[in-house]
Order: C-alpha cells, then structure tokens, then sequence
C-alpha cells in the first residue's frame, strides 16, 4: 500500500510536456536537489510520513514511516542526466512517421556525402576560373571596340581634310594611273559584256524564228502539191541558216562566258585588292599626320610617351601600305597578261565565226568552232525549264 502511494505521489510530480519530454519548470531543480540530498545522506524514514489519502485526503491518514522497509524512492541516473541537459529528441509525432520509412538512404545523407567527394573548393575554383574568362572576354571587345573608335576617327579627320583641302595625302603617280586606267577598262568591258548579251538574245530569237519558219515550209510542201517543190526548197534553205547560226550562237556565248569570267571575277578581284590599299593608304596617312602634330607639340614626358605610341601605330600602318601596295603592282601586272590572252583570242574566235557565218562558209563556221574547243548548244537550252519557271 505504502509503495503504490509512494509511486503515485512520484509521478505525478513530473511534469509531462505535449512531446512527450520533461518539462523545466521551476520545481524541477528543488526535486533534483533532494534527490541528491537522499541520495547522499539515505532516506530519513523515521522523520517522514506518508498520506494515505494523497492529494487533498484528511489529515488522520497518517501511516508512520517506520513500519515501511526500504527506501521508498529509487535514484534513475537517466532521469537526472536528461534534466540536466536535455538532449534535443525528434517529437513523437515524427517518431510516428519515421517509424514507417523504409532503411533507404535519405536525401540529405545523399548530398552530405555529394559534397564530401565534391568539396565546394572545386565548385569556387570553377566558378572563378569562369567569372574570369567571362571577364577576360570583355575587356578584350571592350578594347577592339576602343580600337575601332580611334581608327574611324583619325580616318574620318584625315579624309575631310583631304577632301577640303587641309591635310597632305600619299600619292603613287605610277600606280594611280594603273587603277584608273582598269577602272575605265573595266566599265568598257561591261558594256561589251552587255551589248553581246543583248545580241546573244536577239540571235536567238532569230534562229528559233528560222527553225519555225521552215518546219512551216516543209508542212506546207507536204500539203501543197503544185507548190512542193518552191516550199521544199525555202523549208531547207531555212533549216541551213538555223543549222549555222546554232553554230554561230554557241560561238558567241563562249565569248559572252568568258568576257563575264574576266569583268566580274579576274577585275573584280584585283578591284578589291586595290580597295583594300586605299583604305591602307587613309589609314597610314591619318597616324602620319597624327604623328607630325605630335612632333610638333611640346616634349615632357607624357608627350613623349604618346610620340612613341604614335611612331609604333605609324610603323605598323606604314607596313601594312607597303604591303598592299605590292599587292596591287603584282595582281595589276597578272591581269594585264591574262586580259591580253584571253581576249586575243575570244576576239578573233568572234570574228571568224561572224565572218563565216554572214558569207555563207558553213565549213569556216565549223572548222572555226573546232578551233577554239567551243560545243554547240541547241537554240533553247541556256532558257530555264517549265518546271523552274513555275
């Protein structure tokens, strides 16, 4: 009876919390202290008494602790050590849940070990090493784009002063009068190629005309007896000047194909070449001049170091002109050559197959086509198809 009544009183003075953990309330630590007390003296039962009615009970129930053998309270280190230090425990609500989680690896020990064989080490040395080259890329545009800004500039100064008068320009007489006489060149041949298209397209209309015409004659010989032999004569002569001028076609687009070839490839090319060495050419005079005012300015240090910049930027656009420069004499002297070679002989192709085509030579015409290694087209082909028309 005494043990129930001492287990009772016992429990119910520790405090439960709603997570099932002890409670810190004041009393705790004045109950931690007897217990030590009792712990270290023993229990005084002659001096204490037990209420048999517990809680609110009379006062006449009083049972001397004398007749009670043993200590009525047992010591659990357990108990005093967690309400010493508390050690954090999850709360029965999740213990619930965890509880039916299978033995799986979670996700946070999965990206705890993640990290222990990635270190975040390597992540910031790669983040580093790209911030940088981001970084190094940026500040090599930003510097072409400086570059850029400073050469347009010099260039437009130097080519307003040229135009108005103001600024000393570099002249090579020599090659200069090369360049105009292939500019003018160049335009002469462009309206040859023009006009010989133009007759390359009439001519064949003509032919075509010619091989209609006497497929008519020969159908009408057919269908006309006292007039047979007059159609069949006409039908024939027509069915000849279409053989010849076929002919004569193919031999005048070989020549149409290879004036092309030589104005707007061959000319064409060395007509870049020469663009590209006056702009060399503006540029090497704009640091030139931007040299010379230099020199001419005061001589401190700051200035100084800007006349050594100036004479690298002069040095380096100076060889670039020599450069070009060379360029342009060397494929000015090729195209004169070869400007010479092929229109000897596309102009005495030209000729002979005119020749021989107007007299009447059909033999000439022929042996003249051999000569030249030209292939005879039918009247229609150079025209796209049906079906690339539509």
């Amino acid at each position: 009876m005494a043990d129930s009544i001492m287990s009772k009183a016992a429990t119910m003075e520790i405090p439960i919390n709603s997570n099932g953990d002890t409670g810190t309330l004041p009393e705790d630590d004045s109950l931690e202290q007897d217990l030590q007390q009792v712990m270290v003296s023993g229990p005084n039962l002659n001096e204490t008494s037990i209420v048999s009615g517990g809680y609110g009970g009379p006062a006449g129930g009083i049972i001397p602790t004398s007749s009670i053998k043993g200590p009525a309270v047992r010591f659990n280190p357990e108990y005093v050590d967690r309400r010493r230090a508390p050690a954090p425990g999850p709360d029965i609500r999740m213990k619930s849940r965890v509880v039916g989680l299978p033995n799986s690896q979670s996700a946070a020990s999965r990206l705890s070990q993640h990290t222990d064989q990635h270190p975040g080490s390597s992540n910031n040395n790669t983040g580093n090493s790209t911030e940088e080259l981001s970084r190094g890329v940026a500040v090599e545009k930003l510097d072409s784009v400086k570059k850029w800004g400073i050469n347009t500039y010099k260039c437009t100064k130097q080519m307003f002063s040229e135009r108005f008068g103001r600024g000393s320009r570099t002249v090579d007489l020599e090659l200069e009068a090369q360049i105009d006489v292939l500019r003018d060149t160049k335009s002469k041949y462009e309206t040859i190629l023009k006009l010989t298209t133009a007759l390359t397209t009439h001519f064949q209309s003509m032919v075509e005309t010619q091989q209609a015409l006497g497929d008519t004659f020969s159908d009408l010989s057919q269908k006309s007896p006292e007039l047979q032999d007059e159609f069949g004569y006409n039908a024939e002569t027509q069915k000849l000047l279409c053989r010849n001028g076929e002919s004569l076609l193919s031999a005048i687009s070989f020549f149409v194909s290879s004036i092309d070839t030589l104005v707007n490839k061959t000319m064409e090319d060395t007509l870049l070449t020469i663009k590209l060495y006056e702009n060399a050419r503006l540029e090497f005079d704009a640091y030139r001049s931007d040299m010379e005012e230099l020199s001419l300015g005061p001589r401190d240090a700051a200035a100084m170091v800007r006349i050594e910049m100036a004479q690298h930027d002069y040095q380096i656009h100076r060889d670039k002109y020599e450069r070009l420069r060379s360029d342009v004499t060397i494929k000015l002297k090729f195209l004169d050559e070869n400007k010479v070679k092929v229109m000897h002989k596309q102009l005495l192709l030209f000729h002979n197959a005119i020749s021989a085509y107007f007299a009447g030579n059909q033999e000439q015409l022929e042996q003249t086509l051999i000569q030249f290694n030209v292939k005879l087209k039918p009247p229609g082909t150079d025209k796209p198809s049906w079906l690339e028309e539509q």
